[in-house]
Parts: structure tokens; sequence; C-alpha cells
């Protein structure tokens, strides 16, 4: 790989602080509430040095993006036994909902986001294509095991079922939960609620494994 001179690594520099603080002010102000003007300005550059490194805000958001979805590619193997696969899939769903709180603006306005840039829907529906599969990997290594009792198609129910909880938990969380309290610290609780779409389906060691995984979010 070839080393990026003085000025490219400058620009990868001014590249990822602006990306790190536009990060912070979408989640914290919402993105609909915050311009480019607003971040350069927080970033105490002028309009023009932040144009050189994106053109407008869909730019910025595409590139946060493609960080969220760097974060979420990350896919368990194949599990050889009931219990494997139990903790694989708690610590998948842990990680996707740390990822979607690190990028929770993405989610907080999702349909406009997806409605005006069709790029982005595209890229959001392949990412939860790649998600349902996971899921349905999971399930069916815990139904060769004879851990799991479901259908192939019961079985593709419950992983769009599981995506719908995983997306929109961190939402619901901050609608029922107190005023300032701080959402994202709830993704243990939130890995709990998805695991029990799971647990009706579980038989012998798997449900008591997963028993003992859920004991501490009780």
């Amino acid at each position: 790989m070839k080393a990026l001179d003085g000025n490219a690594l400058r620009t990868e520099r001014t590249r990822n602080r602006v990306l790190a603080e536009s990060l912070r002010l979408f989640n914290e102000r919402g993105e609909a509430s915050v311009t480019t003007g607003f971040i350069a300005t927080s970033l105490g550059m002028s309009p023009g040095n932040l144009y050189y490194h994106f053109r407008n805000k869909e730019e910025i958001i595409e590139a946060l993006f493609g960080r969220f979805a760097a974060r979420m590619d990350v896919e368990p193997g194949p599990a050889t036994d009931a219990a494997s696969a139990i903790e694989d899939l708690w610590l998948y769903l842990h990680l996707m909902l740390e990822a979607i709180w690190e990028f929770r603006f993405l989610y907080r306005n999702l349909d406009d986001l997806a409605a005006r840039n069709r790029r982005l829907r595209a890229r959001f529906n392949a990412l939860a294509d790649r998600k349902h599969a996971v899921v349905v990997q999971l399930c069916d290594s815990l139904a060769a095991c004879g851990a799991m009792r479901a259908s192939t198609g019961e079985i593709a129910a419950l992983a769009k079922n599981v995506l719908v909880v995983a997306t929109y938990w961190l939402n619901f969380r901050a609608l029922r939960g107190r005023p300032g309290a701080p959402a994202g610290a709830d993704v243990g609780q939130g890995a709990y609620q998805v695991m029990c779409l799971v647990a009706p389906y579980l038989r012998g060691e798997a449900r008591q494994h997963l028993d003992a995984l859920a004991a501490m979010y009780r």
C-alpha cells in the first residue's frame, strides 16, 4: 500500500474531523436541523474549506453510512453446537445495536433519508438483506443440532421480526424512557428483547443456555 504524502494525509485527517463532528451533531441535534454551514462553524473552518472535502450534506451522510455499514459487517461463522449458536446470536445482536446507537441519526429520520436519497435507500436494503441472511444462518445452525424446532418459513419470518425489533428498539426506548435518559445504555436489554422472539422455538440445552444468559438483564 502506497504511503500518503503530506497533503493527502492532511486531507484525510480533515475529512475524518468533518465526519466525526458531523456524526456528533447529527446524533445530538438531528440530521435535519444541521447544515453544512453549522458543521463548518463548529469545526472552525470556512464553508469553502468544507465544500472542498464534501460538496453537500448528502455526501457527508453517505460517507457516515459507509462507516456504519463497516461496523455492521460482523458475521459469525457456522456454530458447531447449541450453546455456541446462542452466544453467537446474542453477541451479534449486541454488536448490531451498539452500531445503531453510535449512528442513531440514521434511524431517527430513516424514512426521510431513504425517500430523498435513492442510493442510500438501496444500501440500507442491501445491508438489511445481509443481516436477515445472518440471522437465518444462525437459526439454521440451531435447527441442525436439534436445539430449535422451526420450519424454513418460520425461520425466515423470525429473522424478519428480529430485524424489525432490533432496528427500532432504540427509538422505542427513547420514546418510553425518561427525558435525558441514555437510551444507548440499554443495548443489552435490547438484545434480550430480541432473543425473547427466538426463545419459544428453542429446545433443551439451548433454552437453558439462553435463560442463563438472559438472567443478567431481567
